[in-house]
């Protein structure tokens, strides 16, 4: 999903849905400034010492990421050794604020791994609205194993608050476009429109990660 037009045209739904072939060659090593790009800056990481960062950037309204969720749980399960992943959601506006509170409180209690597939099943095949407080509120309320109290606490705690600004700074560090994309490592950025596909996107991810 792009910064500047949330509806996609048929073309870059093509690109997004990993039926397009990827733009460099199979067994090839991808190209900079081609299949991805690298930062002028580095941007800061959270990895330890001996481990490549990735961080996936989403937004729990996109369709595509939406669409990659599948792909990227089953690429998880095998990842690159050294690889240390990491969610980020996104915000091109204020509106974004919600989801990415809604993120983070699951962070903080545990819970997105039980709840991450969730959350874009309920917005993107039950059509509930969980853009705001009040949805997501009603939501997690019929979650089993939730408990709503300490959920409100949590996404009304300073912690949250403090990783939704972090965000902004490292949106803005990896120039962050469209979602989904990747960052690796603090230095290099790529998304499906480079790669050719958001599968492509991960053999891209895994090649940077190679490069450490």
């Amino acid at each position: 999903m792009n910064r500047r037009e949330f509806s996609a045209t048929s073309a870059t739904l093509l690109a997004a849905s990993g039926l397009s072939l990827p733009v460099w060659a199979q067994g090839a090593a991808p190209t900079e400034g081609k299949n991805y790009t690298r930062l002028s800056k580095p941007a800061l990481v959270e990895a330890p010492a001996g481990k490549v960062e990735v961080i996936e950037f989403f937004w729990y309204n996109c369709p595509h990421c939406n669409e990659f969720e599948p792909t990227l749980e089953a690429w998880l399960k095998t990842p690159p050794k050294t690889m240390a992943f990491r969610r980020v959601p996104i915000a091109f506006n204020a509106s974004f604020a919600p989801q990415q509170k809604l993120y983070y409180a699951l962070e903080g209690l545990g819970k997105v791994d039980q709840l991450q597939a969730k959350v874009f099943h309920a917005i993107h095949v039950e059509k509930q609205n969980l853009s705001k407080d009040d949805g997501i509120f009603a939501w997690i309320a019929k979650q089993p194993g939730m408990d709503l109290a300490k959920f409100k606490e949590m996404y009304n705690s300073f912690t949250v608050s403090n990783e939704v600004r972090k965000v902004s700074q490292l949106q803005d560090a990896y120039g962050v476009e469209g979602v989904p994309s990747m960052g690796v490592a603090g230095r290099y950025y790529t998304d499906g429109s480079m790669a050719g596909s958001l599968t492509g996107m991960l053999k891209v991810v895994e090649a940077l990660v190679a490069k450490g």
